[in-house]
């Protein structure tokens, strides 16, 4: 019985870890995909700040797709599995992302509709192309370093992911708060009729 306790702990250890580090590389993703987003609308719109959905600086769909790609490819994967991976998972989240928020929030924070070979302006051919390249360059050379910064703050890490987790719920909480209040609350965003 003494045993079975013990392997019930260590099994809840094992799995507390993993999920500690899940939300590392969750937050880390978002908020690159915030930078990213901000940094792409700079240099095409003059504007450092676009809309977002959260109030925090994190977009989570670029928080999602890295994530999958982290569990479900392996160091030993063939090439063109992970290829296929990268440009098929982050086109999937952006696609439905993109068709809950519209649905939900009657908003669209993009619109591919304009560009060729696009799904209901929530995704596009070009864009799923550039994701596809990212997503391979995050895997092969920024995932990591970002394993390595997650292994250096781990101690620390442990004790405060939960107080983040606390945050993008209450960060959750008051956005669709917000955007549940109608739609004349909402700045630069198309509304979808």
């Amino acid at each position: 019985m003494l045993i079975s306790l013990l392997n019930g702990i260590n099994a809840q250890n094992v799995l507390f870890e993993e999920a500690a580090s899940i939300v590392f590389y969750f937050t880390i993703y978002s908020f690159f995909g915030w930078m990213l987003e901000n940094s792409y609308n700079f240099f095409t719109k003059g504007t450092f700040i676009k809309a977002n959905f959260l109030y925090g600086p994190f977009k989570p769909m670029y928080g999602i797709a890295p994530v999958l790609l982290v569990l479900l490819t392996k160091p030993d994967s063939q090439l063109a599995l992970v290829l296929l991976l990268c440009f098929t998972i982050p086109t999937v989240v952006e696609y439905i992302s993109g068709a809950l928020l519209q649905k939900f929030f009657r908003q669209q924070w993009w619109d591919y509709s304009g560009t060729p070979m696009q799904l209901h302006g929530h995704i596009c051919l070009p864009f799923s192309l550039c994701w596809g390249v990212l997503s391979f360059l995050c895997l092969k050379w920024i995932h990591p370093a970002v394993i390595k910064m997650y292994e250096a703050s781990e101690t620390l890490w442990n004790w405060t992911w939960p107080a983040l987790m606390l945050y993008f719920i209450a960060d959750l909480a008051l956005t669709v708060r917000k955007y549940i209040r109608g739609p004349e609350t909402i700045s630069n965003l198309d509304t979808v009729e």
